[in-house]
């Protein structure tokens, strides 16, 4: 009997698989005897069970695994005959009744979808801001500033020493402070209101603004009333929208210090001989590593939209559900890294990463026909250089490059980070390109809210 495939849509096919029953049947006797041989049952020593016994025990479930293997190879061979690109995995139904294909057969109806054709725009017509930017002496003096803050230390206000005294006893924006406070909502204390010996430093953030505002200018004994509005849409849904009446006591004073760029500090920065210079060459050529990464970064991001916007395709439904269901691994995988109880079990709907699939579903197949289409498959030597390029921000660089090179895995996923490089490069060449000129700190914000997008 010939295989019709049937088009069922777009991109949905089905075609009836036909498998006579003595070939079934056959086969189901086979695996019963085989079965038979090592079979335990009371009473029976192994392998001496009645083969009668051991069929109407286990005929059922011999019969589901026969059907299961012979209709996955019988669609196998039809796909490869047909030439069907076949998309996810198939969906199998009996036919019953009317339906079968004959009496003497079990009848499938096996229902799928194909991979679509990817019709490519002209990249020409694409439009692609390139963001650049130049590294110079204020960069490198930022980063030194984050540095030294990485590094600071603290002395108690008044009390003397080789760093000096901290100069007046009352609290200053970048101190740490000690303090005991309580907190009332209409004249009661509620949770997480109060408590001792509570350490923050001013100008970091972690309270809110009336509370630094409240702790300026205190000296160690001096006791503070102030109301304090809680937003909206702060986590404490207690307190959140409402106004408390706070007191805070101080009990400690701490001011900062921050260490001296000196060759001392070089030194703690991995500067052997502690050169200042050469500790500001460094750092300049990391940031100009972390810029080109960052750069490349919105770059490929640039160019997979542009691609997107100028193919045409459909999107096979059965990719979509194995990507959302990734996607959800992915997600569960992320709670229980963060220590989230029972994140196995967390209620995370497939639903709402429907969208990111979809888009990375459809780049996946626009990538593959660029890389097709253009012979932009990744060469040896590419992916070692690239390999090497990222070793260099380690302190042994040789160590890995042998860990990536000792795994198939993590080999394959540089391969795969080439090959969207020489995407990046093709499409780069062809399509229109405007620089833009940022500094490096613009950069950096719009690459992490990129990336969080």
């Amino acid at each position: 009997m010939a295989n019709v495939v049937e088009n069922l849509g777009k991109l949905e096919r089905r075609v009836t698989i036909s498998l006579p029953k003595d070939a079934v049947q056959k086969e189901i006797d086979s695996r019963i005897k085989q079965l038979a041989k090592n079979v335990k049952m009371p009473g029976f020593r192994p392998g001496k069970v009645p083969l009668k016994m051991v069929a109407q025990q286990y005929a059922g479930q011999v019969e589901a695994e026969v059907l299961s293997d012979k209709v996955g190879r019988e669609f196998f061979d039809i796909s490869r005959a047909e030439n069907l690109k076949v998309a996810g995995s198939p969906r199998f139904a009996s036919k019953e009744g009317e339906e079968a294909v004959a009496t003497d057969a079990y009848a499938f109806d096996a229902t799928f979808e194909i991979y679509p054709e990817v019709k490519l725009g002209d990249i020409a017509t694409a439009e692609i801001s390139r963001t650049t930017t130049d590294i110079a002496d204020a960069e490198i003096d930022r980063t030194l500033d984050i540095l030294r803050k990485q590094r600071v230390h603290y002395h108690v206000r008044g009390e003397v020493g080789e760093h000096g005294d901290g100069g007046e006893v009352a609290v200053k924006d970048g101190d740490r402070v000690t303090v005991d406070f309580v907190g009332k909502l209409d004249g009661t204390p509620f949770a997480g209101g109060t408590a001792e010996d509570f350490v923050f430093v001013l100008g970091e953030g972690r309270m809110l603004p009336e509370f630094e505002k409240a702790a300026l200018g205190l000296k160690v004994g001096e006791t503070r009333e102030f109301d304090l509005a809680f937003p909206e849409d702060y986590h404490g849904k207690d307190v959140a929208g409402k106004t408390a009446q706070f007191a805070i006591t101080l009990k400690k004073i701490e001011w900062a210090h921050l260490p001296e760029i000196d060759s001392e500090f070089a030194k703690s920065l991995g500067i052997a001989d502690g050169d200042l210079t050469k500790m500001r060459g460094e750092i300049k050529e990391n940031l100009e590593r972390e810029a080109k990464r960052r750069t490349q970064a919105l770059l490929k991001n640039q160019v997979m939209d542009a691609l997107l916007s100028i193919s045409e395709l459909e999107v096979p439904n059965a990719l979509v559900e194995q990507d959302q269901e990734r996607l959800v691994e992915m997600a569960r995988r992320d709670l229980e890294q963060r220590g989230v109880p029972n994140a196995r079990q967390a209620p995370i709907p497939v639903e709402m990463f429907k969208e990111q699939a979809e888009r990375r579903v459809k780049l996946g197949l626009v990538l593959a026909e660029v890389v097709q289409q253009n012979n932009l498959q990744a060469k040896p030597e590419q992916i070692r250089a690239e390999v090497d390029e990222f070793a260099k921000s380690y302190e042994d660089p040789k160590e890995v490059v042998r860990w990536y090179y000792s795994d198939k895995q993590r080999l394959a996923e540089m391969e795969a980070f080439v090959v969207e490089n020489n995407v990046v490069e093709f499409v780069s060449a062809k399509a229109k390109i405007s620089d833009k000129q940022v500094p490096f700190e613009e950069l950096a914000s719009t690459a992490a809210a990129q990336q969080q997008g």
